[in-house]
């Protein structure tokens, strides 16, 4: 009678033993087994880091804080701000985590590097047309006359008014704007507007505002929220995906070697584009779901935290 193995091996590389151990033939298991496991980070495979800004890098001052600022660097990974902001409400930021490279102002509307005498160099420039500009400003003008009315070019941003709206914005970037003498100048608008931003603290006529803008119909532009308190505007093609998307041609990396770091609704293509999306605490509960992880709130150092926590 021929003795019976102690052990029989199955098709897939499995290991069955008589006291029920089940072991595996690495050389038998298929790769889609081995690599079917929740992903893994190393992070040496993380070559590219994107971040929001408001709600996600910056706390509730709108700074980078100065633990978060030594954690993101102390990691070593190369960082894109992809922001909302202008490039001159980003400087800060980007001195304080030393950063080089291509950088995202204006919802993708503006993909620009910091030259060496800290000038900003365009690479893809998206500016809404004139026309629509204008018809904007008067329209929001006249029908919601209490609403934070401003709008930026690359190197300015333009008000005719200090109200509450303005003096909160300016509290958060540390910004001055550039005062129009008139409401009809400021109604004209400028040549190569990025983004018109309205702020109001009402919800409901932010709401109504929002309505009666996608009323209008007007072609290539985009209306976002931002936070409770703001809408802006850009052009249809400012896309934040268009600016990872940019960078990842440029520095031919895979999806899998990227990560990114958000909060609000105008970050879903950012997050999208990404190996790794880390969705902030304070973010909304809709764009919890997308999240690869959680990481802290922007109060609680939640990048540094989560590049050090879920990217090593």
């Amino acid at each position: 009678m021929s003795k019976q193995p102690t052990e029989q091996v199955g098709h897939l590389g499995f290991i069955f033993s008589k006291n029920f151990e089940i072991k595996l033939d690495m050389e038998r298991v298929p790769w889609f087994i081995l690599f079917s496991k929740e992903r893994e980070v190393n992070i040496m495979n993380i070559k590219r880091i994107f971040c929001d800004m408001d709600g996600t890098l910056l706390n509730s001052k709108g700074q980078v804080s100065d633990s978060n600022a030594a954690l993101i660097r102390e990691a070593g990974i190369p960082i894109t701000l992809v922001s909302a902001r202008a490039p001159m409400e980003m400087k800060d930021a980007i001195d304080a985590l030393q950063l080089k490279g291509v950088q995202v102002a204006f919802n993708g509307g503006l993909i620009y590097t910091i030259g060496n005498h800290h000038q900003v160099q365009p690479i893809h420039v998206q500016t809404i047309k004139n026309k629509t500009v204008k018809q904007l400003l008067r329209g929001i003008r006249q029908h919601f006359p209490k609403v934070s009315l401003s709008y930026y070019d690359m190197n300015n941003w333009y008000c005719d008014k200090i109200d509450v709206g303005i003096l909160y914005e300016q509290s958060l970037t540390h910004q001055n704007p550039t005062l129009i003498e008139t409401e009809e100048q400021f109604l004209e608008g400028r040549a190569n507007t990025f983004k018109i931003m309205m702020i109001s603290f009402d919800e409901e006529m932010i709401r109504e505002l929002e309505k009666y803008l996608q009323s209008l119909y007007l072609p290539q532009i985009t209306i976002q929220r931002s936070g409770k308190a703001y809408l802006e505007i850009t052009h249809l093609s400012a896309k934040k995906s268009k600016g990872i998307a940019h960078v990842l041609r440029k520095e031919q990396l895979a999806k899998e070697e990227t990560a990114a770091f958000g909060d609000g609704h105008n970050d879903l293509p950012m997050l999208e584009m990404v190996g790794y999306p880390i969705v902030m605490d304070n973010a909304f509960d809709d764009i919890k779901e997308i999240a690869y992880k959680i990481t802290k709130s922007n109060d609680e150092d939640g990048v540094g935290y989560g590049i050090h926590e879920f990217l090593k």
